[in-house]
């Protein structure tokens, strides 16, 4: 019997967990320019947005995991400039905004763009990221788009296996050369999901 279940967004009670959660599995990433971890939770917290996340759900209500995607609609991870400045101030700011700028990519019209996918530690190896790919192909689908799209960075080769396993096929790396001193990977590979093929 399955452990969990997957549910469209994410309860407001849960808004902490999904940010601490987020930041535990992206912080190698993104650690150098969103550091310290409070501010970047701080920030994270504030700009979650629910209506672009599928979560899963422990038969108690507690959160497991999750996965963000971004549309032309919107993002599970969103926020501008004073959502910056509130946790870092416009010093802060000024100087992260166009770093963080070079992590944005480009989203075609009839693409849902993976922003994010994350399990908790002690819910690792019960299919919840496996589960929650399912949901996400499912979304696209829902929403009419052709395909799936996804980065995965070189410092992550668990993810991109479940990734190959789940049907997403490689393409183009992006190299990052001196800034992945600042991102802590040096490159990311895109890889893609058509919808049509199910």
């Amino acid at each position: 019997m399955q452990q969990f279940s997957i549910r469209a967004g994410f309860d407001p009670a849960h808004r902490d967990t999904i940010a601490r959660l987020y930041w535990q599995a992206f912080s190698a990433k993104l650690g150098p320019l969103m550091r310290p971890e409070a501010k970047a939770q701080a920030f994270l917290t504030r700009v979650l947005n629910p209506d672009f996340a599928i979560s899963a759900l422990s038969h108690d209500g507690n959160i497991l995991g999750a996965a963000g995607f971004k549309t032309d609609k919107g993002a599970l991870i969103g926020g501008d400039l004073p959502d910056l400045a509130a946790a870092y101030g416009w010093l802060g700011t000024l100087w992260r905004a166009p770093l963080l700028s070079l992590l944005e990519r480009d989203l075609a019209p009839d693409c849902l763009l993976m922003d994010g996918i994350f399990v908790s530690e002690a819910a690792r190896g019960m299919g919840i990221g496996s589960a929650l790919l399912e949901a996400i192909k499912a979304e696209a689908a829902e929403r009419g788009l052709r395909e799936v799209r996804l980065d995965v960075i070189n410092t992550n080769p668990r993810a991109r296996a479940l990734y190959e396993r789940q049907g997403f096929v490689p393409g183009e790396t992006q190299h990052l050369g001196p800034l992945k001193h600042l991102f802590g990977f040096s490159s990311s590979t895109t890889m893609r999901y058509s919808v049509s093929a199910k």
